[in-house]
């Protein structure tokens, strides 16, 4: 039986060959589609870590701060770095924009740190090339994934950044590459207005009747106010003292100060649970085409690989050989297949991973899960092909 199949292949081993190829193809598509989804997870998960944070203080029933937008008073921190458990806090703001350099734009997540050392929340927590940021303001570490280098001037609302430091696998839960730069500055460049914003506001706040009032602040005090203070952040980073619980400090956070906190697994909730929800219903129906495709693929060659030898299978049951034989040597051959176009496939989903614009997390269990996917399929897309060379009459191999 396993001659027969052999001796076949090699027989037409172009055209099998060649379909082995174009199956792979599809095959590693389909491994690349299921490596996205890894990375997306990988992503968020590698955001919370790199965060340094066990509980996250966010505005009052927000999602915040990645999910959802959320402000809260930048002076919040003091009240909870006093409180029970609680080791360090650290204000924090994200900011998702275009962030120039030179002539090109880089879509990044701007996170802005409060001043401190390297181990406080917020910070990156390694470099690989450079130094932290040691300024008030106007430096920055970013992320190799941007492509900047130390050195480089960094255009971020009015105002230019230098990079001092490069990081790796800081990025946002959508893969974007993070640049980390002084929260006084992160504060400006999220909540100040721009010049004419400025400017419509005055004509806005003199047509006021509010502050032509008796007892009303007056109108060049609500302008500084507008445009000097920002204090407003989009979370606090809270580490949490040994021997505490992480959710026994939320809860008593959450009493004292009537804001919400999340802990690391209510933020992995949030991020995997919601916001790659959909993503992930997309990637699985993809998938589900894919595997259909392939299973019709497979099905219709060797299909018409079987039809392309009637005669010889005729001539097969006229000498005796059992059904069972000839039924094996084409379930081999769709076994062959399959195994051919899934080493192609990892192949090319190894080396094509890197290029893709995703992150692509290809893990050792979805490649035997597909392996084994890839086998059944073939074996299910074998029985059209069996059942035609099993009807086939022997009296074929003497006709015309």
């Amino acid at each position: 039986m396993i001659s027969l199949a052999g001796r076949d292949i090699l027989h037409s081993w172009g055209k099998f060959v060649f379909t082995g190829f174009g199956l792979g193809l599809l095959i590693g598509v389909t491994l690349i589609m299921a490596g996205v989804y890894r990375g997306m997870v990988d992503d968020a998960k590698v955001l919370l870590d790199n965060s340094g944070a066990d509980l996250w203080v966010v505005q009052k029933n927000t999602l915040g701060p990645y999910a959802e937008s959320s402000s809260i008073y930048d002076d919040e921190w003091r009240g909870i770095q006093g409180m029970p458990g609680v080791e360090r806090t650290a204000n924090v703001t994200y900011l998702t924009m275009q962030v120039r350099h030179g002539d090109r734009d880089v879509r990044s997540m701007i996170s802005g740190i409060a001043a401190g050392q390297p181990g406080q929340p917020g910070w990156p927590p390694y470099l690989i090339d450079g130094r932290q940021i040691t300024r008030g303001h106007y430096e920055a570490v970013a992320d190799v994934a941007t492509g900047f280098k130390v050195g480089d001037t960094l255009q971020i609302r009015r105002n230019q950044y230098k990079v001092v430091g490069l990081t790796r696998r800081m990025v946002s839960s959508n893969g974007d590459p993070m640049v980390f730069i002084p929260l006084k500055d992160a504060q400006e460049a999220q909540f100040l207005k721009d010049n004419d914003a400025i400017l419509e506001q005055r004509r806005r706040n003199a047509q006021n009747p509010e502050f032509s009032q008796p007892g009303a602040p007056g109108l060049l005090d609500a302008l500084n106010s507008s445009q000097t203070n920002n204090p407003y952040v989009n979370s606090v980073l809270v580490q949490v003292k040994k021997g505490y619980s992480s959710q026994e400090v939320a809860q008593s956070i959450e009493q004292w100060k009537r804001l919400t906190v999340y802990t690391r697994q209510d933020m992995e909730e949030i991020l995997i649970g919601k916001m790659i929800a959909t993503s992930a219903k997309q990637i699985g129906m993809f998938l589900a085409i894919l595997a259909v495709v392939s299973a019709a693929i497979v099905a219709f060659i060797i299909y018409t690989l079987t039809l392309g030898k009637i005669r010889e299978i005729a001539v097969l049951k006229l000498i005796g050989t059992r059904n069972r034989t000839i039924a094996g040597m084409i379930l081999q051959q769709a076994i062959a297949l399959g195994i051919i176009g899934f080493v192609v496939g990892k192949i090319s989903a190894t080396f094509g991973a890197p290029a893709f614009p995703k992150y692509v997390l290809l893990e050792p269990m979805d490649s035997a899960a597909g392996f084994v996917a890839v086998i059944i399929i073939c074996i299910l897309s074998s029985i059209i092909a069996i059942r035609a060379a099993l009807k086939v009459d022997p009296a074929e191999a003497v006709g015309g």
